[in-house]
């Protein structure tokens, strides 16, 4: 399932090679990323279809198709405003769920009784564990991959962005897995991913690349992925530009603790947000729980609140 999902996205990235950009001047988006979008969404169904078991009924397959096809089309920006941000992000998590759902990723089954001995369910705790770095550690960088050829090959707007006090234009969830990943590393400060100083100085300009200047860090961690591709699209001290990162590496100790106040965050200032989740399709395998919701207002709210004492500092 993991290798189809990856060929899936191998195939949308080819089209943009298919699908050059008008070369007439347009401020907000190029219109060549409706054509890639209409080819989408004319192409979905057999797009989705590649990726289903084939012991599924083909009726059965006619309505999941139905029902994923949404997630999928929302996942790569919006064909109407042009512009790429973190609820198209959520979208895709959303359609990666979904596959769970009807077991199109084989997570193991909650065991209906305690087994004689715990080996099954060490066993079911690794594929899960397995499963889940699949899906967090190739799909999601092959799927980053993909947007990013998009905004760029297009010149998508950021959607709904806070501009130099917003945490990233697009990307939120690689943050908290990426910080995830680094949980229990004791020789990896969270200070590791700040630029050398150097790399600012007008004296060492020409001879100084910033992202030899940057401790290094794996490169599969998310969260070194997510802070090289800022610093190839923006220019300027880092402070300045991204003056969330910048605060949580200088303020807070301890990636358990970025860890946590990211999914916070991300609870406050993603899923939180009418203007960022109402464009989300609900409905079908996904239904919207407004119990839950009513229940959890008070819950965002303090975690908006304790989010910026916990995660930021002043600069």
């Amino acid at each position: 399932a993991v290798t189809k999902i990856i060929q899936l996205l191998d195939t949308l990235d080819a089209w943009i090679d298919d699908i050059p950009p008008q070369p007439t001047p347009q401020r907000f988006g190029n219109l060549a990323f409706r054509t890639w979008g209409k080819r989408l969404h004319d192409t979905l169904p057999s797009l989705i279809q590649s990726i289903l078991p084939q012991h599924i009924p083909a009726q059965t397959k006619s309505l999941l198709i139905q029902h994923l096809s949404p997630y999928l089309l929302t996942s790569f920006g919006s064909f109407v405003r042009m512009d790429y941000g973190t609820g198209h992000e959520l979208a895709f998590a959303l359609f990666l769920c979904t596959l769970s759902l009807i077991r199109v990723f084989p997570f193991p089954l909650p065991a209906k009784s305690s087994p004689p001995s715990s080996s099954p369910e060490e066993e079911d705790l690794t594929k899960t564990r397995r499963l889940s770095r699949a899906i967090a550690l190739l799909i999601y960088p092959r799927y980053l991959r993909l947007t990013w050829r998009l905004q760029d090959r297009y010149n998508l707007e950021p959607a709904g962005s806070h501009g130099v006090w917003g945490l990233d234009d697009s990307s939120f969830l690689g943050y908290i897995w990426g910080s995830g990943q680094l949980r229990d590393s004791s020789t990896s400060p969270t200070s590791i991913l700040l630029p050398s100083p150097s790399s600012h100085s007008h004296s060492h300009s020409h001879t100084t690349h910033p992202a030899s200047t940057r401790p290094t860090l794996p490169p599969t961690n998310l969260y070194n992925i997510l802070i090289n591709r800022i610093h190839q699209i923006k220019n300027g001290p880092f402070h300045e530009h991204s003056s969330q990162l910048y605060s949580i590496a200088v303020g807070v100790k301890g990636w358990g603790k970025v860890n946590s106040g990211l999914g916070k965050m991300y609870e406050a200032e993603v899923l939180g947000k009418r203007v960022v989740v109402q464009h989300i399709p609900l409905g079908g395998l996904l239904e919207w729980d407004a119990a839950a919701t009513s229940t959890s207002t008070s819950t965002i709210s303090t975690a908006n609140t304790n989010t910026n004492t916990e995660t930021t500092t002043t600069p």
